[in-house]
């Protein structure tokens, strides 16, 4: 099982429906615990597969809401029109590729890796997309260390 740790200051449900609001998002429910949970933060173990022939990465952190470095609201803005419509980052690898949760069917709750380094000119293209997981409750529970696989 995953640890998070440095971690960001606690939620209130109230918080997160004003980041639904202005960012104009409805969270999964299993996102949403994870954020009044965690909060963001960074993981151990931290390794996951992408795919069989991309191979494994690594989590670098998981992005929270509020006045941080890793900041949610900074990232979603960033990654505006460069993801598929649906689905908005939720983390990052050491190589600037995000793990991206979807909010829209038929995407919605899934964890997804988006590959920059193979970014189509058509962000709805989801040639660079690879699926990871289920739910971040799934993710969470692939990842694993370098002793593990």
């Amino acid at each position: 099982m995953a640890k998070i740790y440095d971690s960001h200051d606690n939620l209130s449900l109230e918080q997160i429906e004003v980041f639904e609001n202005d960012n104009n998002i409805k969270l999964t429910e299993q996102y949403i615990n994870f954020l009044l949970k965690w909060n963001g933060g960074k993981v151990r173990p931290n390794l996951f597969m992408i795919s069989k022939e991309q191979g494994p990465s690594v989590l670098n952190v998981f992005y929270g809401i509020g006045d941080m470095y890793d900041n949610l609201t900074d990232f979603i803005e960033i990654m505006d029109e460069r993801l598929p419509v649906g689905f908005i980052p939720i983390g990052e690898d050491p190589s600037g590729n995000v793990i991206c949760l979807g909010t829209k069917e038929p995407y919605y709750d899934k964890i997804y890796f988006w590959d920059h380094e193979k970014e189509p000119e058509n962000p709805d293209d989801m040639s660079n997309m690879y699926f990871l997981a289920n739910g971040i409750e799934e993710f969470l529970d692939s990842l694993y260390d370098d002793t593990e696989k």
